[in-house]
């Protein structure tokens, strides 16, 4: 069988340049990625500062350098790796930019064609002293023409090759919608796109949410909304992966819950909150575990109220910073409101003793995991809960009109329906 080396690289913190980690072995079999391994570096391994690829596969106190291992279970790729390739929506514009079907993009191909742009602090080589793909960051200027290149592609249509340039510099978390990376203000920011599918305002929506959640004190990145005339809103998110333009725009590495599990995309269902809880008390900052198990069990409660199901395993994430002394869980990204009809509802990830199952007394009954009390986690469930049933006010504050909030009514569901007067008995 065919294979393939290329060295992973990593950018360390406080440092200006790439450093080579390891190199990384990939096996294909008829143009098909079969699999791969990875060994570290001797002088990576001895550098100070250096820090694990992946941290839950790939520990460096674990690994002696130069001896290869393979990914765990039946992975092809180990999960930092796969983090830092192009999501959905990014093979897509790579597949229109190379005139080729996405099923022809191998993890080969992926790596060779992706953005330096990507999530966390990876980058790939066929040598570690080859210079590295030069990408120029956008502003909103170029909006217009992102829009347009965007919705070429979401038709099908042939794209035009200055426009997949800029479309091709997109973050590698993130899932199927179409967005791009810009710089606005010193800092970098992911532009989130609407399309002509979407049953609302998905950016507008979006953005409100986020900043409820933020009233429900919990740890969002800051958001903006542009209006693009003729287009509609785009929603920019602020990359907590990346520091500002005044710091050169540090990279710091993070990967999904997806890796921190060490688990297949296929089984991201089977998962359930109190898994990543317990992977942060395996992984996470001396001293930060507590506190970022509280604030996954917020989001958690925060998602059932507003019936976020998207909430699957690539959807949380872990950023390694220095100030944090590790790893710790990423601030809240992704988070839509659908609307539904059924009286029973149920997230992507479990929840609780009843799986599934998406009310708050079933999120009660896990809470230890989180590091919390019954009476504990019974007050952050009215507090939250509290503040999500004023979501329309804060909707209209945020400037939803009333056709766009009609749309999205079916996914607040009052908190005395689901479980919260069950819950505050424990108050």
């Amino acid at each position: 069988m065919p294979v393939h080396e290329r060295y992973v690289m990593i950018r360390l913190e406080g440092a200006d340049q790439d450093v080579p980690a390891g190199l990384l072995t990939l096996v294909e079999t008829h143009a098909a990625s079969v699999g791969s391994r990875f060994a570290y570096g001797m002088r990576y391994s001895r550098r100070p500062g250096a820090i694990d690829v992946d941290p839950r596969s790939l520990r460096l106190d674990e690994l002696a350098p130069g001896i290869e291992v393979a990914p765990p279970g039946d992975l092809a790729l180990f999960g930092a790796i796969r983090d830092a390739l192009p999501d959905a929506w990014g093979r897509r514009v790579l597949a229109n930019t190379l005139r080729i079907q996405e099923g022809q993009l191998n993890d080969r191909v992926l790596i060779d064609n992706s953005s330096p742009n990507r999530s966390g602090a990876l980058d790939f080589r066929r040598r570690p002293e080859d210079a590295p793909h030069d990408s120029g960051l956008l502003r909103p200027m170029h909006l217009d023409h992102l829009l347009d290149a965007a919705e070429r592609i979401e038709e099908g249509e042939s794209v035009p090759q200055h426009l997949l340039e800029l479309l091709g510099e997109a973050p590698t978390l993130g899932g199927m919608r179409p967005k791009a990376v810009l710089v606005d203000q010193g800092r970098q920011w992911l532009a989130k796109f609407p399309t002509r599918r979407d049953p609302f305002d998905i950016p507008l929506i979006e953005h409100a949410t986020l900043e409820l959640a933020r009233l429900a004190k919990m740890d969002v990145p800051d958001t903006r909304l542009i209006d693009v005339p003729g287009r509609g809103t785009v929603m920019m998110i602020a990359r907590f992966d990346r520091g500002t333009e005044a710091e050169g725009y540090r990279k710091w590495h993070m990967v999904s819950a997806l890796t921190a599990l060490g688990v297949h995309e296929m089984d991201s269902p089977k998962m359930a909150y109190a898994d990543i809880a317990d992977a942060l008390g395996r992984l996470g900052a001396a001293g930060q575990v507590t506190a970022d198990r509280h604030e996954l069990f917020r989001r958690m409660v925060f998602n059932i109220l507003v019936c976020n199901d998207d909430d699957h395993l690539r959807n949380h994430a872990l950023v390694h910073r220095g100030d944090f002394g590790g790893w710790r869980l990423s601030p809240l990204y992704d988070v839509v409101p659908r609307p539904s009809g059924g009286s029973e509802r149920f997230l992507h990830l479990g929840i609780g003793a009843q799986g599934r199952l998406s009310t708050l007394d079933n999120a009660l009954t896990h809470c230890a995991r989180f590091a919390l009390t019954t009476a504990a986690a019974a007050a952050v469930i009215d507090e939250v809960a509290g503040v999500v049933r004023q979501w329309k006010g804060h909707f209209e504050a945020q400037g939803v009109p009333g056709s766009q909030i009609d749309k999205v009514q079916n996914a607040f569901r009052r908190p005395s329906q689901i479980g919260l007067t069950q819950v505050n008995r424990f108050l």
